[in-house]
């Protein structure tokens, strides 16, 4: 993503975070089944956009997940509205080079075939949010992809079934007890309370699924840093990560999960949930130049 770019996105997100809000949070009956998809096309948006499209929701407060570029609302006769903005999400692009002529002559001769170099890079791509756009086609275009999500929008009790199965297949072991919810990188297992005192089932799986992020750090998968302390940078680094991973992983398209998401220290009241939204902060405020 280009540097001005990246800068905006950040920006805007410690803009959220200095209100009190958690921007990549959906805790909202979405009208459109919950997913950010494609006004045009009804596709869904994956990878790491639905957290940027969100994040795009909360800054114009719509409640509409339906999302085009400027030109695919063009050719509808849409346009957006004067002064609206568009949310970046990436795009990826598939690269291949052919191989080494030298190289490929030594492989060749050693009777294999030459293979060309391939690598995936990412482009920013403008798309506009449906409540910024006008024309007379919008209302008849929402309305079709709103009647599209409800055939396909799965009930709650079997979403909670998906996250039951996603995350008892961790590869990492959960054991319930205690009134703490956590990852401990010595022994390589989750800790979490017993699951009657979470206050709904889809509490414990963001509960869960945050900590299973954690576990992605161990050494021997990822080997990011577990060793900081709260208010310290590595802790609001790691933070975010488990958090946003939370976030993807809810939003897992093989499994629709689609939790809300709560940082499992919202167990043990408000304060701790403003200090985990402290180390956000500072975390992001580090790539503007803010960290204080």
């Amino acid at each position: 993503m280009p540097a001005v770019v990246d800068q905006k996105l950040t920006e805007s997100l410690i803009a959220l975070l200095e209100q009190g809000t958690t921007p990549w949070r959906r805790e909202w009956d979405a009208v459109g089944g919950g997913h950010h998809v494609n006004l045009i096309s009804g596709r869904r948006y994956r990878g790491s956009n639905p957290v940027l499209l969100t994040l795009g929701m909360h800054l114009r407060g719509s409640a509409l997940p339906y999302w085009c570029g400027f030109g695919e609302a063009k050719s509808r006769g849409l346009s957006p509205r004067k002064g609206s903005k568009a949310v970046y999400v990436l795009r990826p692009q598939v690269h291949v080079s052919p191989a080494d002529p030298e190289a490929s002559a030594a492989v060749e001769a050693s009777g294999s075939a030459a293979m060309p170099r391939s690598w995936v890079s990412y482009r920013p791509v403008p798309v506009f949010n449906a409540a910024d756009l006008v024309g007379e086609a919008l209302a008849g275009l929402i309305q079709t992809r709103r009647e599209a999500d409800g055939v396909v929008r799965r009930p709650v009790p079997e979403r909670l079934a998906a996250a039951e199965s996603v995350l008892s297949s961790w590869p990492v072991e959960a054991v319930h007890g205690g009134g703490q919810a956590c990852y401990r990188p010595a022994a390589d297992c989750i800790h979490l309370p017993e699951r009657a005192v979470f206050h709904s089932p889809a509490a414990l799986y963001a509960t869960w699924g945050h900590e299973a992020v954690h576990s992605t750090g161990h050494p021997a998968r990822l080997a990011r840093d577990l060793s900081g302390t709260v208010g310290s940078r590595a802790y609001a680094r790691e933070e975010l990560v488990a958090e946003l991973g939370a976030v993807l992983l809810g939003n897992d398209s093989r499994s629709a999960v689609m939790w809300p998401i709560t940082p499992p220290i919202s167990l043990v009241g408000s304060r701790c949930c403003a200090n985990h939204r402290g180390c956000w902060w500072r975390c992001l405020a580090m790539r503007v130049g803010r960290w204080i």
